[in-house]
């Protein structure tokens, strides 16, 4: 009997317990998850992937919000766009939230904060400059840039006044390249919220109803998962700096004019051929000028024909002012984040113009070195006498006379100064180097 009071004793406390750790579990499942996707990038084809890839997890995993972590210098226009028109499409709560301090959202990352539903920024971050620039990163000619300036202040603008922020302020960021703060951008209603953290950040925006899709937020004790970009995608990445890309171009340009310049090396025509493919494949990802990559295309066929067609470096030149010409409009304008460099351009065609000099000036002093073909070759060479009658050359022994009718000394140093037609070598005599005795 007592021993049946005990186990029902035992069988009520655990129920208690069940019933009172319960609530706590469903409080726990209930919170959810937030996906933090963490971009300190550029804004490229590679970042616009990642970021698309994101929502598209977001949404089909029944994520409670995605929060974008960035900070950007900003990027291409067109990747900016397509990150735009993803958010705007999105049908999750997408949170920009420009973090950790230190960072900022400048050029085309304020551009996709104004298109999030929830415009968020750490302690000592700021957001602005987004004033287009020309692919030199100068100011664009004054017809062009009033009407890129103007296309883009409308756009920025309209996505600020969707999302009920400050439009004049998101339209300074553009025709007066602007710069705010956090706290100001906060104060003039640029942005919701600021939070040093991203837990704070989901403590602060729980419940609000995001402007103009009417999200009502629930991040509270929200479970937080972290999504970084790939291996592979930070190597697209890499791959994709306009720099990177003209270095790999005028490699593979080396590579193939060096191999066609001796056949048979293979490890020239080898590297030229990966750089040549790692080249192209950041221009099929980044938008190429049209122009541009032509004349690339003929400093290529000049650089080329110089090795077949000797002009005494005429076309070495032509091939390297229409590198430097080319690389610099390679790409399209898309920001001063992504242009090449004028030193890097004109380094290179420096350095293909030299290879090419350099190697036709040996092909000219090989030209004009007398032709030496089999025994012939070794007029002028230096031989040892081993006995009357016949010398020693490069190792091996050769029937000879002198010059003069002269008796051969043995260990005397003499040089070949023809070659007769049975193959006997006429030498003359030399002095005898100081300290050798003769043999």
């Amino acid at each position: 009997m007592p021993g049946r009071c005990l186990r029902g004793f035992l069988a009520v406390s655990l129920l208690i317990g069940a019933l009172a750790a319960a609530p706590g579990v469903l409080a726990q499942d209930d919170a959810g998850r937030v996906l933090a996707v963490h971009l300190a990038n550029d804004i490229n084809p590679v970042t616009q992937e990642f970021v698309d890839d994101a929502v598209d997890r977001a949404e089909e995993g029944g994520y409670a919000a995605m929060v974008l972590v960035l900070d950007t210098p900003g990027g291409l226009a067109s990747s900016m766009r397509g990150i735009v028109k993803r958010f705007l499409a999105a049908e999750v709560p997408v949170v920009v939230y420009v973090a950790p301090p230190g960072s900022s959202a400048d050029s085309a990352g304020a551009v996709i904060t104004m298109a999030a539903d929830v415009a968020a920024m750490a302690p000592q971050t700021n957001i602005g400059s987004s004033t287009p620039i020309s692919l030199s990163g100068e100011d664009i000619s004054e017809d062009l840039r009033r009407k890129i300036v103007n296309d883009a202040a409308a756009y920025t603008g309209e996505l600020a006044r969707e999302h009920d922020r400050n439009v004049e302020a998101a339209r300074d960021m553009v025709t007066k390249a602007s710069n705010y703060g956090a706290r100001e951008a906060r104060a003039i209603g640029l942005v919701e919220v600021i939070a040093p953290t991203i837990p704070v950040l989901l403590e602060r925006i729980d419940g609000m109803k995001t402007v103009p899709k009417g999200f009502v937020l629930e991040t509270a004790g929200a479970q937080i998962e972290d999504v970084e970009m790939s291996f592979w995608q930070r190597a697209r990445d890499f791959l994709v700096d306009p720099n990177l890309i003209t270095l790999m171009l005028s490699i593979g340009l080396i590579g193939i004019v060096v191999e066609l310049w001796n056949p048979g090396l293979v490890f020239p025509g080898t590297v030229g051929a990966i750089s040549l493919i790692l080249g192209l494949y950041g221009l099929q990802v980044l938008p190429v000028s049209l122009a541009g990559l032509l004349l690339m295309t003929l400093a290529a066929a000049f650089f080329i024909a110089e090795a077949f067609v000797p002009t005494h470096g005429a076309l070495s030149v032509a091939g390297a002012i229409m590198f430097v010409l080319g690389a610099l409009i390679l790409f399209d304008p898309a920001g001063d984040a992504y242009q090449v460099s004028m030193p890097v351009a004109i380094g290179i065609a420096a350095g293909l113009a030299l290879l090419l000099g350099f190697a036709m000036s040996r092909a000219l002093r090989a030209a004009r070195q007398p032709v030496a073909v089999g025994v012939h070759g070794m007029v002028g060479n230096e031989a040892i006498v081993r006995q009357d009658g016949l010398v020693q050359v490069n190792g091996e022994l050769w029937r000879a006379r002198s010059a003069g009718g002269e008796q051969l000394v043995p260990g005397e140093h003499v040089r070949v100064e023809e070659v007769e037609e049975d193959l006997r070598l006429v030498v003359g005599s030399v002095s005898t180097p100081t300290g050798e005795e003769p043999a």
